[in-house]
């Protein structure tokens, strides 16, 4: 196994050390190496015939370049021989949308298992790319708000396989505030429907519902912004009462409201569409699948810098205890409608036709619509209620909803007509 490099700045703390005269396992108790790698860069120090104090004008670029100097052959002292990178290879894909250091050295390290680590790397990197040319923190609570928006690029899948035409499907994006646990979902759309079913993936994958939902102002979700009183899309607000949740959309002008999930989108898009770039998608299904398998990685792999630790296990430990349980279904998309009811008593419902009481003709009424049901309400009560038909155009009409006078003739039928005649 090679030897840790240690960095310049520990290099200097080695030597200064040294030369005060601890040994070699007290200085790497002290720095948080091993003590083979301390006596390596004091071994190279002597050998580049160097002494302590160094000159101030010693930069840690110049020290590196004394302490691994290369040998004629071009291969540094001591070190086995690494596969270069192709460094104009990688500037040209970082210029790519979503792209990272982070993927690129993912790629170079499957093909080149013995290749320099990642910090390494990202080092070389942006000594080669210097060649070219010469907030606060916001404290989040346990459980308490779930940040939802949609990312500003989707992912692109092909419809028809005979003519390659191609359609973008939206990425949905969810994060909560203290785990920083992340949900992705596709969608053929950013309208309504696509955004409660996102909605209700997400409370599924998460598995409980936060006390608060902070989606931007994006008018699927809020019908007029305001700073103290936004006006929220009736299906949205009827989905949160049924989670057991409230929405507070993030304030006009409040750059700190939106943050985590700016940031969480930030992360998806390059975590999710810089992995997915190279790859081509035939069915949103398809997209969902590819998600997923990287949301996993993600929340349960990769653990958050500084933190040392996995979205999945923050969730678990922080956000779980705190997070409300799942109702016993989930909900069903309902959609409302204002309406004024025609002369023949009867409200256009996606093109098909519903009847009410007589006595409300002319009114104006409210429709909620859900896959399986017509639900019309007026002034809050409701009056009517029929199973959803297709879009036919044709009346749906109950009885007792006719006038009497209208009632006697509802049955009659050209023979009865005739018979009576």
């Amino acid at each position: 196994m090679p030897t840790e490099r240690l960095a310049m700045r520990r290099v200097r703390d080695v030597i200064r050390m040294k030369a005060a005269g601890l040994p070699s396992r007290e200085i790497a108790r002290r720095v948080g190496a091993a003590p083979s790698t301390v006596r390596l860069a004091i071994r190279r120090f002597e050998a580049a015939g160097l002494s302590w104090p160094l000159p101030d004008e010693l930069t840690d670029a110049a020290l590196e370049a004394r302490l691994f100097a290369k040998t004629g052959n071009g291969n540094r002292q001591g070190h086995r021989r690494i596969a270069e990178p192709d460094w104009a290879a990688v500037h040209r894909e970082l210029k790519r949308k979503h792209v990272t250091l982070s993927i690129l050295w993912e790629e170079y390290i499957g093909a080149e298992p013995g290749g320099y680590r990642y910090s390494r790397f990202c080092e070389l990197y942006r000594a080669w790319e210097g060649r070219l040319s010469v907030t606060m923190r916001q404290a989040h609570a346990a459980g308490d708000k779930l940040f939802v928006d949609y990312a500003g690029d989707g992912v692109p899948v092909v419809v028809d396989r005979l003519t390659g035409e191609r359609r973008t499907a939206q990425i949905f994006v969810a994060v909560l505030g203290a785990s920083s646990f992340t949900y992705a979902q596709a969608t053929w759309t950013q309208g309504l429907a696509d955004w409660i079913s996102a909605h209700v993936g997400a409370f599924a994958a998460i598995g409980g519902v936060p006390a608060l939902l902070v989606p931007d102002n994006t008018k699927v979700a809020v019908i007029k912004a305001s700073l103290y009183d936004p006006q929220i899309n009736r299906t949205y607000a009827e989905m949160a009462a049924h989670y057991g949740t409230a929405i507070l959309p993030a304030r006009p002008r409040k750059p700190r409201d939106k943050a985590k999930v700016e940031q969480a989108v930030l992360i998806v898009e390059r975590w999710l569409l810089g992995r997915l770039r190279h790859r081509t998608f035939y069915s949103l299904a398809e997209v969902n699948a590819a998600i997923g398998e990287l949301l996993t990685r993600l929340n349960e792999e990769r653990p958050i810098r500084r933190l040392g630790v996995t979205r999945r296990r923050l969730l678990e430990e922080v956000d779980r205890p705190a997070l409300k349980p799942l109702p016993v279904s989930p909900y069903v998309l309902a959609e409302w409608r204002i309406r004024r009811v025609s002369l023949d008593y009867h409200v256009e419902v996606e093109k098909h036709y519903y009847s009410v009481p007589h006595r409300f003709a002319r009114a104006e009424v409210e429709v909620r619509f859900t896959a399986r049901t017509v639900e019309i309400f007026h002034k809050g009560e409701r009056i009517a209620a029929h199973q959803r038909m297709s879009g036919n155009h044709k009346h749906t009409t109950v009885p007792e909803h006719m006038a009497s006078s209208h009632r006697r003739y509802a049955g009659w039928t050209i023979a009865r007509i005739r018979q009576d005649a």
